[in-house]
């Protein structure tokens, strides 16, 4: 399947990228156009590096979808590529879902924040959870058990609780602290609040969430439970890796039941953007601003052993990177574990899905963001000059010690490692110098600061060869195929040296 991104031709990826004219609030949307080639190649060699079966990923700045890739395989045992309309189960984005709902229903005066739980699911009447408020639900502050005590539906050799047994178990070992003893992430919480929600709407979870949220936004790739008439659409879950040698399984789909609220949901990347999107600021479609700001705010300060390690909302994990807050959430499905980021002021959501248990989309979102925050910088006086086409020196570089991937961000070429978990840990910047030769900007640091990077072209005017302070790189394919010759070659004079 061939494909296109800003007029350059990709063949290894499927790929949307609208061309509507469409203004961001606050992110330079020219920006983000311009740095998506960068954010495909660097997903591209991550997920191949890091040995994972397949990638969706989308990125939309105001009401623009920037971007939105489908890389590697929907069944990697099968063969099958991944495509971009793939359905992934979500896991726990379904809590932003629920919150929502949620907010919804206190907007419409059916729910109030501070209503115990009992006061919508009457079973609950007299028992231990039964005086937790929806609030405390909402923040995971009712001190509830996480997901009971067996929870070997996680691993398939149980089915997922129905209302009854979720009841049971509430019953019988529901509580673990006192409310706002500490903050304790739950499922089962979760799942309670889905009874709520049916209990003051009348509807069914997953009728309400149909109508209210995903109709309302036009969602066609998501929904709050598997859906078996949908079967052959769904991106097959993977086993994690064992070991270093290990060769992954598929996993089969199954339903979450009573724990839909709390982990039940499918969707996609692109989906998942326009979803994120609806919680910017200024936007109306499914809740007005001062609720967003209560689900957005901190709620809860997550300490352990003396060190801050996370911050949560209601219904959102809230985090920075750089100086970007945001808000959004992760999810960890047995096969699938995805990653969504929105900042609500500068209308940016970063939504990254992958289709393996271990699957590192936390830290592939997070690359995407920390990439586009390295586009987002003020000009440093290292333009590329108008009359420079910038996008020919672009790729990724191979030699002996690795590989080097030269991008086009901000108006810039920066230099850094693919492989590197954090994209811009050390990257390098580079200056034009003329139509073949590029300088790494000075500055303080133990690369080739200062030195130049001089490029060879083939007869088709791509890269052949790049000498980067000093030494030769090839691109990857081309570095491949001679890598074996080389270091034939370097014993053979080794030998030769000796005798």
């Amino acid at each position: 399947m061939t494909s296109t991104i800003h007029g350059h031709d990709r063949t290894d990826a499927a790929l949307t990228v609208p061309t509507h004219p469409a203004a961001p609030a606050g992110f330079g949307l020219t920006t983000a156009r311009e740095a998506a080639p960068a954010l495909q190649n660097w997903l591209d060699y991550q997920r191949r590096y890091l040995r994972t079966p397949g990638v969706q990923a989308a990125v939309r700045v105001g009401d623009e979808l920037v971007l939105s890739i489908a890389l590697g395989y929907s069944d990697e045992v099968a063969g099958t590529p991944l495509g971009t309309d793939h359905l992934f189960r979500i896991a726990s984005h379904s809590k932003t879902f629920t919150a929502t709902s949620i907010l919804q229903l206190v907007e419409q005066g059916k729910v109030r924040l501070d209503d115990p739980v009992d006061a919508h699911i009457a079973e609950l009447a007299g028992s231990a959870l039964g005086p937790v408020t929806v609030r405390e639900l909402l923040g995971h502050q009712g001190g509830v058990i996480r997901d009971g005590v067996d929870k070997d539906y996680w691993q398939l050799m149980d089915p997922f609780p129905d209302r009854e047994a979720l009841i049971a178990l509430c019953l019988a070992n529901g509580r673990i602290f006192e409310p706002n003893e500490y903050f304790k992430y739950t499922n089962i919480g979760y799942s309670l609040l889905g009874l709520v929600i049916e209990a003051a709407s009348g509807l069914s979870y997953g009728d309400y969430v149909e109508a209210n949220i995903i109709g309302r936004l036009g969602l066609t790739n998501t929904g709050a439970e598997w859906d078996p008439l949908r079967a052959g659409e769904y991106a097959a879950g993977h086993t994690g890796l064992l070991d270093g040698s290990d060769v992954r399984q598929t996993i089969p789909h199954v339903d979450t039941r009573a724990m839909a609220a709390a982990t039940g949901f499918y969707s996609t990347a692109e989906d998942l953007t326009s979803y994120g999107a609806a919680h910017f600021f200024g936007a109306e479609q499914l809740l007005t601003d001062a609720s967003k700001r209560l689900l957005q705010r901190d709620e809860s300060l997550i300490n352990a052993h003396g060190n801050e390690i996370g911050r949560y909302g209601l219904g959102m994990i809230i985090g920075t990177i750089g100086d970007r807050r945001l808000v959004g959430h992760s999810g960890g499905y047995p096969g699938h574990i995805t990653r969504t980021f929105i900042d609500p002021v500068d209308q940016l959501v970063v939504s990254v899905l992958t289709n393996c248990i271990g699957g590192p989309a936390e830290a592939l979102a997070t690359g995407v963001v920390k990439l586009l925050n390295l586009a987002a910088q003020p000009p440093a006086g290292t333009q590329v000059p108008a009359d420079i086409d910038a996008r020919r020196f672009c790729g990724n570089f191979a030699n002996l010690m690795g590989v080097i991937s030269v991008s086009l961000l901000g108006g810039r070429l920066v230099a850094f490692f693919p492989a590197a978990p954090n994209p811009v840990e050390s990257y390098e910047e580079l200056q034009v110098i003329d139509e073949n030769t590029l300088a790494v900007v000075p500055a303080a640091g133990y690369g080739s600061i200062g030195e130049k990077v001089e490029y060879r072209w083939d007869a088709d005017g791509q890269p052949s060869v790049v000498r980067y302070g000093g030494s030769s790189r090839w691109p990857v394919e081309v570095f491949r195929a001679r890598r074996s010759a080389q270091i034939a070659d370097a014993e053979v004079h080794s030998l030769a040296r000796r005798s």
